[in-house]
């Protein structure tokens, strides 16, 4: 088109001129919540028990305050060790912050009876946190499947695969080609919580019995007494969870008194296959979504009975699934013959606890520990920092740790939809806003800006901190 044309001015922004010499001003302000909510549920005094008696003889930093920030750092986004100094160099918030090469030789000290104290030390805090929780709240919250509760607590176990660039001890090829971990993790669907985790070499097998028993045991080892008895814990995994002798394990649990079901994905066999086409149509029924609605061109069929399920526990119920691909789906060759998606699973729950249809979409909610290890792999097991096996394992101990104290911040301090965020919002939002630090009438305060979005959100979260019970000594 021929003519002329104006073009509005650019609104430019104004000009800065940028200095190094502030002072009394602090940045990651928000991440003094996490700290001051491990003293609070006793993680850190439990690791100073913990960690005594690698203290040396007479000073030094306490072991277990080492051990804290490193968690807290962890959770605040931190990659590596040497990102403690965002808290050492901010001595007024955060307090005397051990150097680097002290953490370092902390972690270098951890070996397996060290590491089973600390495992120890954060089921004393989960214990603490869980209490406050019911005191201050409505206690743990129900997961949630076909827009009902499901009662009792979820356990989700899964595997992923960490990439090393570096020749680490105990790394090794994976089976998708790349090199490095392959740790098993466990997860509280409720809350978030990183229940356990076994690192393992990258050629580590998905469906070993024997590390999802320990991973298992791990876990159940982390829920205090009080909900650990007398409460249902479903157990869920993908089909690398199907092993009969981890099914067996699961089930063998209730002699002890505990009430574990399981939840697992289990691979078309041949057998399956025959059962599948041999159903009438008048036995599938609508698949459910999350929210209770119906699954659009989904269907759901109970195969118990139809196929042998000889060597599983009495009473394991297998389920299947149909429903048209979405683009880009993979499909096995059965898939493509029969035009339909079909994902089974096994379960133990009795008929008379749910149909066919709410036990498939509860199961289907095992999905969301996807999330939690992608999280996860931001809050300190993206990446590990030692070529020593034993000091790699120690750091995902500690990052499972900084998970609980995110999830925990999440149940006891925050509303609405802050108390559902992900850690990336959860940063960006509360932990790392600047704030200026003040002193008057024997007070050190510390001062959000007037303007932040969030800033009554961390406020009414550090007073929430400040009134919660303390358990006595």
């Amino acid at each position: 088109m021929e003519g002329t044309f104006c073009v509005q001015g650019i609104g430019s922004r104004p000009r800065l001129h940028v200095s190094a010499d502030g002072a009394g001003v602090v940045g990651h302000a928000g991440t003094r919540l996490l700290a001051d909510l491990a003293d609070v549920t006793r993680l850190t005094s439990a690791y100073s028990t913990a960690l005594r008696p690698l203290r040396p003889r007479g000073a030094g930093h306490d072991p277990g305050r080492i051990a804290t920030d490193l968690v807290v750092m962890l959770a605040d986004g931190g990659e590596a060790i040497a990102d403690l100094a965002v808290l050492r160099d901010q001595g007024e918030v955060f307090g005397p912050v051990a150097s680097t090469p002290t953490a370092w030789r902390l972690l270098a000290a951890v070996d397996e009876r060290v590491l089973a104290r600390l495992r120890s030390a954060r089921a004393q805090a989960r214990e603490v946190a869980w209490l406050q929780a019911s005191e201050t709240r409505c206690g743990i919250p129900a997961a949630k499947a076909g827009g009902r509760e499901v009662p009792g607590l979820v356990l989700d176990i899964d595997a992923t695969l960490i990439i090393c660039h570096s020749e680490k001890e105990a790394a090794a090829p994976t089976y998708k080609g790349g090199f490095g971990f392959h740790p098993l993790l466990c997860f509280l669907a409720n809350t978030g919580e990183g229940m356990s985790g076994r690192l393992r070499p990258g050629n580590a097998g998905a469906n070993t019995a024997a590390d999802h028993i320990a991973v298992l045991d791990d876990a159940l080892a982390q829920i205090p007494d009080a909900h650990r008895h007398g409460t249902d814990i479903l157990v869920r995994t993908d089909s690398a969870g199907s092993a009969k002798a981890f099914l067996t394990h699961v089930r063998n649990l209730r002699t002890r008194g505990i009430r574990t079901f399981f939840s697992v994905g289990y691979a078309i066999t041949e057998p399956v296959r025959r059962a599948i086409r041999a159903l009438p149509e008048q036995v599938w029924h609508p698949a459910l979504d999350q929210d209770g609605t119906l699954r659009e061109s989904a269907e759901v069929a109970e195969l118990t009975g139809t196929v042998d399920l000889a060597g599983y526990p009495a009473g394991t119920r297998i389920i299947v699934r149909r429903e048209r691909p979405h683009p880009g789906a993979q499909l096995s060759l059965f898939d493509q013959d029969e035009g339909l998606r079909h994902q089974v699973i096994l379960t133990d729950t009795p008929f008379t606890s749910g149909s066919a249809q709410f036990l498939e979409v509860r199961h289907r909610g095992h999905a969301t520990v996807e999330d939690h290890i992608r999280c996860g792999k931001t809050t300190g097991f993206g990446r590990f920092p030692s070529r020593r096996f034993p000091v790699n394992a120690a750091w995902l101990e500690l990052s499972l740790a900084a998970i609980d104290l995110l999830a925990w911040t999440r149940v006891l301090l925050l509303d609405d939809e802050l108390a559902a965020v992900e850690p990336k919002k959860l940063r960006y939002r509360l932990l790392h806003v600047a704030a200026r630090i003040t002193r008057g009438g024997r007070r050190l305060r510390l001062r959000i800006s007037a303007t932040w979005p969030w800033r009554h959100e961390l406020a009414a979260a550090f007073h929430r901190l400040a009134a919660l019970p303390r358990p006595a000594s």
